[in-house]
Order: C-alpha cells, then sequence, then structure tokens
C-alpha cells in the first residue's frame, strides 16, 4: 500500500513540475542574438502556453513583429517558427527557470541566444 501512495506521489509531483515548467513560459523575454558578423541584434518575445501549444509574437529587426507558428512546449523544451521572408526560421529552446537558451536556424546559419524575463 506503501509502494503505492508513494509511486502516487512521484507521479503527481512530476505532473506539477511539468506543468508548472510549461506555464512559466507565459510572458515577455528579451536577449541578444550574435551574428557570426560579430554585430548583434535585439530579440523580443512574448509568449502564451496552453497545455502543450506555444503562441505569441516575435519581434525581431527588420520585420518588426511577427505572430509565431507551430509552437510546441515538451517539459521544459519548447519549439516554434518565426516567418521570415522566403520561409521560416525554425526556433528550439529551453526554459531554465527565469531564462531561456534559444537556438535559432535563420538562412542555414545556427545561432545561439540568451533571453531573460522581461516582465
Amino acid at each position: 500500500m506503501k509502494k503505492k501512495i508513494g509511486a502516487t506521489a512521484v507521479f503527481v509531483l512530476i505532473f506539477a513540475v511539468c506543468f508548472a515548467l510549461a506555464d512559466g513560459i507565459t510572458g515577455k523575454w528579451a536577449g541578444m542574438l550574435k551574428l557570426p558578423d560579430n554585430s548583434t541584434i535585439s530579440l523580443n518575445y512574448a509568449f502564451k502556453a496552453d497545455s502543450d501549444k506555444l503562441t505569441g509574437i516575435a519581434v525581431m529587426p527588420p520585420q518588426g513583429e511577427v505572430s509565431i507558428t507551430d509552437g510546441m512546449i515538451n517539459g521544459n523544451e519548447f519549439s516554434f517558427n518565426v516567418p521570415v521572408p522566403n520561409g521560416n526560421a525554425p526556433h528550439t529552446g529551453k526554459l531554465y527557470g527565469d531564462s531561456i537558451v534559444l537556438h535559432i536556424v535563420y538562412k542555414g546559419q545556427h545561432l545561439q541566444a540568451t533571453l531573460k524575463r522581461s516582465n
């Protein structure tokens, strides 16, 4: 009986942690993206988590504000696309409390940025 209660408690705890991490991405995030030529551009995102779905906007020069597409959340990892001229820029990331490590593929280049909560 104690094993069943213990196993159930562990399952509930894991579920609660995953749910908290998924909802933890909701909000505004900002950071700098270093380009291969050593220049930087600012990145700003506003995310909304709904179960395993991720929606929101990206503010990226020169396009300005763009709605993200195909957003998915799996625990503390997530992915989405940002429409860019002539295609999409796939984004994958991992949530670490109040920071995000974001990997972006843009025109064949693999870029990385760290975002911090900005709200």
